[in-house]
Order: C-alpha cells, then sequence, then structure tokens
C-alpha cells in the first residue's frame, strides 16, 4: 500500500475543526450499549431453564434516529482533502460512524446483519493471504482445544478462585503502577455483559462473576495495556482527538491487537481461543437460520456452563431478532483480528518498521491508517505513544519472537512424518 505524501501547506486547523466535529457528532453513537440486554433477561432465561422451560427472551430496543448526526458526518467526509493523510483518515472514520449509526437506527430487525458485516465482517470472510477463511482457523483451534482437553466443560469452576472486589483491587494497583495514580479507575458492574471493559479512564468488571489467574493476566494485557493505553495516548494527539475513540472500522485491528497482546505476553489458554472460536462458529450457525435456542444448546454442547451459553449467545443475537437468519458479527473479529495483526507484526518486523508497531499504539487505529499515517508521524501532526505495553517496551524481547515466528512459519508439518 502506498503512503501518501503530507503537504506542508496544509491548513491544520481545518483538520483540527473537523476531527472536532467528528468527536461531537459520534459523542451518542455507542454501539455496544445500544445493543446490551438489560441483565435481568439472563436471571429470567435461567430461572425458566431451572424450571426445565427454554425460552426465548424477548427484547426490544428503543427507537433511534441520528439523522442529524448522519448529515453532519456527510458533511465532514465531503469537507475533508482526501489527498492529504489526515483528511483521508477523517473521510474513512466520518463514513464508519455513519454505517454504524444507520445499525443503530435498525435495531431489532434484519437490517442490522448487513450493516454489523459491513463493519465487523463475518465468518467466512478470507484471512490475509487468502488461502482459508475466519471460519476455517475457527474450526482448526476448536478441533485443537477438543482434542486436547482444556477444561472448560466445567467452565474452570475449580479454577475462578478471585472474586471480583478482590481483582478489582489488583488490577487497581497494577494500573496505578504502570499508568500513574489516579490516571484509570478500576469499578466493579452488576450489569455488564462482559467480565471486562475498558475506556480511556475507567476499566469496569462484572460485579457478580469470579475470575481465574488466567483472566486476570488476559484483562491486564488485553484491556489495560491495549484498550485503555491506546485511548489515552490518542487523547495526546494534538490533532486527531477522535483517536481516542474506536471508529467502527478499527475494531478489527483494536480487538485483534489486544488478543495478539495476550498471546505476546503469554497470558491467552487454549480456552480462551476456544471460546472466541465458538463464537465465530456460532455467528455462522445464526447466519444460516438457527434461532437463539439452537445457539444456545450449542455452547453448552461444547462444554460452557447455561450461564456462559446464554452469554455467548447473547454476543450473537444482540440487536438482531433472536428467530434465525440474523447475527450481530462483532465477534467475528477477534480471531480474524488476531491472524491479521499477527501478520502485520511479522510483516512489519520483516521490513525493519518496528516504527509501524509502535506507532500502532500511539491511538485507535485500523492497520491501514498506521501506514497511511506514516508522514504524519514523520512531520509532527502525529505524536508517538507514550505509553506502550511491557511486552513492546523489550525490542529485544519482541524482535526474538518476531523472527522465530517468521522462521518457523516455513517449517511444513507435514513433512515431519516420521514423528507419527
Amino acid at each position: 500500500m502506498p503512503e501518501i505524501e503530507a503537504s506542508p501547506t496544509a491548513d491544520l486547523a481545518h483538520f483540527t475543526g473537523l476531527d472536532q466535529r467528528l468527536l461531537d457528532a459520534v459523542r451518542s453513537i455507542r454501539v455496544l450499549s445500544a445493543v446490551s440486554w438489560p441483565a435481568s433477561k439472563e436471571r429470567r432465561f435461567l430461572d425458566a431453564l431451572a424450571s426445565g422451560r427454554e425460552t426465548i427472551p424477548k427484547i426490544e430496543y428503543a427507537r433511534r434516529d441520528f439523522s442529524a448526526q448522519r448529515a453532519e458526518l456527510e458533511a465532514i467526509s465531503t469537507q475533508c482533502d482526501d489527498s492529504h493523510p489526515l483528511g483521508a483518515y477523517l473521510q474513512r472514520s466520518a463514513r464508519s460512524w455513519s454505517v454504524a449509526a444507520q445499525m443503530l437506527e435498525a435495531l431489532g430487525t434484519p437490517q442490522v446483519t448487513a450493516h454489523s458485516i459491513e463493519l465487523y465482517g463475518k465468518p467466512d470472510d478470507a484471512l490475509p493471504g487468502g488461502g482459508q477463511s475466519n471460519l476455517d482457523a475457527a474450526r482448526y483451534f476448536l478441533s485443537i482445544a477438543e482434542k486436547l482437553g482444556d477444561g472448560l466443560a466445567a467452565d474452570s469452576d475449580d479454577d475462578e478462585v478471585i472474586p471480583a472486589q478482590s481483582l478489582r483491587g489488583e488490577v487497581q494497583r497494577e494500573v496505578d503502577a504502570f499508568f500513574g495514580a489516579g490516571v484509570v479507575k478500576v469499578e466493579l458492574d452488576d450489569d455488564l455483559t462482559a467480565k471486562a471493559a475498558a475506556g480511556a479512564t475507567r476499566i469496569r468488571l462484572r460485579a457478580s462473576t469470579a475470575f481465574s489467574e488466567y483472566d486476570r493476566s488476559q484483562l491486564l494485557a488485553h484491556e489495560a495495556f491495549v484498550h485503555t493505553l491506546t485511548a489515552l495516548n490518542g487523547r495526546a494527539q494534538p490533532i486527531l482527538k477522535s483517536l481516542s475513540r474506536t471508529s467502527p472500522r478499527a475494531t478489527g485491528t483494536q480487538e485483534g491487537l489486544a488478543v495478539f497482546a495476550e498471546l505476546m505476553s503469554g497470558s491467552i489458554d487454549i480456552a480462551r481461543l476456544k471460546r472466541i472460536s465458538l463464537r465465530i462458529l456460532a455467528i455462522e450457525k445464526a447466519l444460516q437460520g438457527a434461532d437463539f435456542i439452537e445457539v444456545f444448546r450449542y455452547f453448552r454442547k461444547h462444554g460452557q456452563n447455561a450461564r456462559d451459553s446464554f452469554t455467548s449467545a447473547q454476543r450473537v443475537f444482540r440487536g438482531v431478532p433472536l428467530s434465525g437468519g440474523a447475527a450481530f458479527t462483532k465477534d467475528n473479529v477477534y480471531l480474524a483480528g488476531l491472524l491479521t495483526v499477527h501478520t502485520f507484526f511479522r510483516w512489519a518486523f520483516k521490513r525493519r518498521r518496528l516504527d509501524l508497531l509502535h506507532n500502532l499504539f500511539a491511538g485507535k487505529f485500523a492497520l491501514e491508517d498506521v501506514i497511511l499515517l506514516a508522514p504524519c508521524f514523520a512531520d509532527g501532526m502525529l505524536v508517538p505513544s507514550k505509553y506502550l505495553p511491557p511486552w513492546v517496551q523489550s525490542a529485544q524481547g519482541l524482535a526474538g519472537k518476531l523472527a522465530f515466528s517468521l522462521f518457523a512459519n516455513r517449517i511444513r508439518m507435514g513433512r515431519i512424518g516420521e514423528w507419527d
């Protein structure tokens, strides 16, 4: 992908103004909070299940009108000089947010699916290199996990030994030590669907659950040292303050980078890869016509307990009808993003472009942004990352892992027949 040369005569104030208008326009476009289900739906479903009844939840979504925001995003897009990397970035982001707005206006209808696929892709999309799809990767990791026996059948009840309140204190100490005291607050949230969620100044943990040591290390690597870290770095940008928020088009890179951080920091396990893979396969089942109960049973069949199976099925059906043939495809990005980011790291290392890897953490970028905005880092319009994850700070360690990965990928397993 060719780099675009930045014009030294560019009106930076113009771009700053457009960026602020973008932030103002998207302030109320919050995808995950809009599609989330009330916690009461889980309690009612599990109570009915305990009585021997599987009942499809009834979900209602508030009607939303983002026509004013979409008009403003269109105006921003047309006023961007897309021959300049800053203008091209703002145009790509504005169009992405407009798709997200249309998706939220369609909540509760099958039309959400098409917008979701445009933003997050779908399971049968090709991975980098074109030889296999995300669906192929999910089937592979699920097969490996179930052959190894990953302990997911009991959802590691023995392993989940850290109460949420205790973990909150541990994580608070870790983020204070890394970002500085008082920069990021760790809180408990009774209504959180996921185990954790992170913003620039707040990390939330689900109050009604317990955590394992793997959960703890994954949470720090994924939420604190990627999602919170990139948000804080984005806030420090002098021109593109919008880099503090994940535009929908950057979701795949951001989630992929966060899972890649788990991998590089040694905090991912095969059970985690299995959960990610099951969600992708469940999205495919929903798209092919499976309803909520069928998807719930699918997770149960593969060893998840009732509560986690409900949570996983809920993620697939956020914002769409529960009768089958529709899906919210965001969970498609975790594995595809991981594999794409891993490929990008290897590519950049091979070309001795470690600067691109460091710049990737300077805000909420998509991979293409880091390449196309390279001239803006070179001339100071964008500033380097204030914070870098611990595994990135060690240049020698990062180089060693990437060098090993580059060579190991040349080895063809099929030629080692004498071990079988």
